[in-house]
């Protein structure tokens, strides 16, 4: 079984940053693709960004330019740097990984979410 865990929600003003981060633990023996997604109230979650086991990265037209997406493999955790907040960019975050069991399968996992809120 495999956890994951989001930290680095909060309350911030327009304008402000915030750093999300997201550590996987449990079974694991490698981790594929990682990714961040968000939903607001009465709204489908959406993906933000993602990034592969090589490092590619991919974002949302709506945080380009804004947010970064990193990745440490040797701590299996994936970041989010959120700049230039925007009250639209309230929601909660989940962070989820592709990972791969030592049987070589893959399974998809979901984090807990964390609330971001920014005020205007």
């Amino acid at each position: 079984q495999v956890q994951l865990v989001e930290s680095g929600g909060g309350l911030v003003q327009a304008g402000g940053s915030l750093r999300l981060s997201c550590a996987a633990s449990g079974s694991i023996f490698s981790i594929n693709a990682m990714g961040w997604y968000r939903q607001a109230p009465g709204k489908q979650r959406e993906l933000v960004a993602s990034i592969s086991s090589e490092g590619s990265t991919n974002y949302a037209d709506f945080v380009k330019g804004r947010f970064t997406i990193s990745r440490d493999n040797a701590k299996n955790m994936v970041y989010l740097q959120m700049n230039s907040l925007k009250p639209e960019d309230t929601a909660v975050y989940y962070c989820k990984m592709l990972v791969v069991s030592i049987t070589s399968k893959v399974y998809q996992y979901w984090g807990q979410g964390t609330q971001v809120t920014v005020s205007s």
